[in-house]
């Protein structure tokens, strides 16, 4: 068993993507410029944010952070992400997800300009995405896809199963593993809350992407021996053996199935901090015009 180190990884990329800022700099070019919307106090939301912010930092990028309250109204709201597409000097944004449940997310989705769309979000970089052409592909799905290039793994012709059917990581990240690319060309399978025979599919699978959203879900019997198995999953439990007085735990049963998979990843510094990376790359990208020409 290999395990996939996401935060060694995050590290190297974080690493080129500042040279390749500092080049940009060198030249005259303009700093890569990040913004993000964060309505709220959500804990996660706020940590997610706080990185992506350190993250800026350490590769040389703008950063901006406009917080509101949790009583923001939609079309405040909506007037925000009308001035942030019009502002020439910001590359790319994000609306930190989740949003107060009086405002409509896809609405707000829709309102991003899909050429600063970093998240990926927005249906047309979704379109792009599903055919083939050029796009800002969702963070934790490239994520997903560049631990597949770095640790040379093979996809081609392997029979892959996606646990969960979301917006955000299950769809797309079936649709990148269907691809004529590299990786990609994988025989591709999803599975949901009502699939049957659930156990029996994944247990067939070469490469198994969980994104359940339930904690410690796919165990040992599930997995074939030798697969690979990327853990999406992050659930925040109590426990006595730590110092903050919480641990993380995934999708996966980690110290079960890991003498099964030939790769896993860690629950934390797995999938997570790729995440932030991949939010990096489509910034960069936005900043040289290279998705949109």
């Amino acid at each position: 068993m290999e395990l996939i180190d996401g935060k060694k990884l995050s590290a190297e990329i974080k690493e080129e993507i500042a040279k390749e800022v500092e080049q940009v700099k060198k030249e005259g070019g303009k700093t890569p410029h990040l913004a993000a919307v964060l309505v709220g106090h959500d804990g996660a939301s706020e940590t997610y944010v706080a990185h992506k912010e350190k993250a800026c930092d350490k590769v040389g990028f703008k950063s901006t952070v406009l917080r509101y309250e949790d009583d923001i109204t939609e079309a405040d709201l909506l007037k925000k992400v009308d001035e942030l597409n019009k502002d020439d000097d910001i590359d790319g944004f994000i609306v930190q997800l989740p949003l107060p449940d009086h405002i409509d997310e896809q609405k707000v989705i829709e309102a991003i300009d899909p050429k600063k769309d970093v998240d990926g979000f927005h249906p047309i970089n979704m379109g792009r995405m599903v055919i083939g052409l050029p796009a800002y592909l969702s963070a934790t799905p490239a994520g997903i896809l560049e631990f597949f290039k770095r640790y040379k793994i093979e996809t081609e012709g392997k029979n892959c199963v996606v646990l969960g059917r979301s917006n955000i990581v299950g769809k797309p990240v079936a649709n990148l593993m269907l691809q004529k690319a590299a990786p990609g060309n994988a025989t591709v399978t999803v599975c949901h809350s009502r699939t049957k025979n659930l156990k029996e599919i994944v247990s067939q699978a070469d490469i198994v992407i969980v994104a359940m959203g339930k904690m410690e879900f796919v165990t040992a019997d599930m997995i074939k021996e030798g697969a690979v198995v990327i853990d999406v999953g992050i659930h925040r439990v109590k426990s006595d053996k730590t110092k903050s007085g919480w641990k993380l735990k995934g999708d996966v049963l980690f110290d079960e199935v890991k003498e099964k998979a030939s790769y896993i990843t860690p629950v934390p510094g797995g999938v997570g901090p790729m995440t932030i990376v991949s939010l990096l790359k489509n910034t960069l990208a936005a900043s040289r015009n290279e998705i949109y020409k």
